[in-house]
């Protein structure tokens, strides 16, 4: 079985990290497959075109794949990060014009006045604060809502279906309950901007002829779930990294011009998705000198394979200062993160404005007192308690 706890709160189970490239492993589901946890051999599988990322197909390492979406053969309409080309082509085609490099640098001054205004918050709210709520979660959050055109009073909603849909322990019926809640939601939404369209993205799709309702609610839960779920636990995580390997963060309070590197450093090092993402073999392939039969189920550990020797020398160990790497933490092939160059900035100014404006910032708690999500999907902090 995948294993859920990481060694001393951040890196990848031993197990992941001392076995064969590939080895066998049991999914949730029951059945037999295989786990990948080489550098090479991931970006082999996330590249293949053998491989098939529609999960009803197959098992999902760390929970069964939902019944709903085994009997209607979709992860729901619009969701293509579990889509294979041409179908997933289509959708992504759609959006990709609105997250390039210089669309994103666009957001650039917001996303600053968003981080300055939750420095603020995390402030306001006294000593000790919940780095989480005050200032991780916030900033992606209201990013995403900006950009899409949801209510931000409407948070808690998604937040909170977001936190379901996302533990490693939800049942069926909470699946269910939890994607028609938030479909329900962007459905309204959708044909609200419909009528009055907005400059946001959302009433931007809406033009998009080749779209219906569904497709545009569909693209716009993946995206807002996405958008801020994995940021938020990027910016607290890495903050507890740091702050428990303080030379480190000391070489950013003494050169800020670190601060894009390091960033993929804490990508590469952190490495937040646990046990995704998972293919399904449509023939039989060799990777890694191992044959996956047809219709078994490949699990991809990016934080294994981000530890992997052949990706930089010294893995294990946090390098603020470390050249950019090829990294897989925004995945790899057809799939790669669509908003990748938005996470990238906002953690940027995120860190940078933790850095100066709480010189002293520390954890108020001992680390064996920071609750880690373990029992979650994507890793990280349920809170963070700092004071400074």
């Amino acid at each position: 079985m995948y294993p859920k706890e990481r060694d001393d709160y951040i890196n990848p189970a031993q197990a992941l990290l001392t076995g064969p490239p590939v080895s066998p492993l049991r999914f949730a589901g029951g059945s037999v497959g295989w786990l990948v946890t080489g550098y090479h051999e991931a970006r082999e599988v996330l590249r293949d075109p053998r491989f098939s990322a529609e999960r009803w197909r197959g098992d999902d390492a760390m929970r069964p794949v939902p019944e709903s979406i085994r009997r209607d053969r979709s992860s729901g309409a619009g969701s293509f990060l579990a889509m294979d080309a041409p179908q997933h082509g289509h959708y992504r085609g759609q959006l990709t014009r609105y997250f390039t490099v210089r669309r994103m640098r666009e957001l650039e001054t917001r996303i600053e006045d968003i981080v300055a205004a939750q420095l603020e918050a995390l402030e306001a709210a006294g000593k000790p604060a919940d780095l989480v709520r005050h200032f991780a979660m916030p900033i992606p959050s209201l990013v995403i809502c900006e950009m899409l055109g949801v209510p931000y009073e409407e948070r808690e909603l998604f937040q909170s279906v977001a936190a379901r849909l996302l533990r490693q322990d939800r049942t069926d019926e909470e699946f269910v309950a939890g994607k028609i809640e938030l479909d329900t939601f962007l459905r309204t939404l959708v044909e609200a901007k419909r009528k009055d369209p907005q400059d946001d993205l959302i009433s931007l799709l809406t033009a998009v002829e080749e779209l219906d309702d569904e497709e545009i609610g569909g693209i716009a839960g993946l995206l807002l779930i996405a958008g801020h779920e994995t940021t938020t636990n990027m910016l607290s995580l890495g903050t507890f990294a740091l702050l428990r390997r303080p030379e480190q963060l000391e070489r950013l309070r003494a050169d800020e011009s670190l601060l894009p590197q390091a960033v993929e450093e804490l990508l590469r090092y952190l490495s937040i998705v646990n046990a995704f993402p998972v293919r399904i073999a449509l023939e039989d392939v060799v990777v890694g000198g191992v044959t996956v039969t047809a219709g078994q189920s490949v699990a991809v550990s990016v934080p294994a394979a981000n530890r992997d020797p052949a990706l930089v020398d010294d893995p294990d160990t946090l390098d603020v200062g470390r050249p950019r790497s090829s990294h897989l933490a925004f995945g790899y092939g057809i799939h790669q993160c669509l908003g990748q160059h938005l996470a990238r900035i906002e953690l940027v100014s995120g860190y940078r404005g933790l850095i100066r404006r709480f010189p002293g910032l520390r954890l108020a708690v001992p680390p064996e007192e920071v609750r880690m999500r373990s029992d979650m999907v994507i890793y990280g902090a349920h809170e963070l308690p700092v004071t400074w």
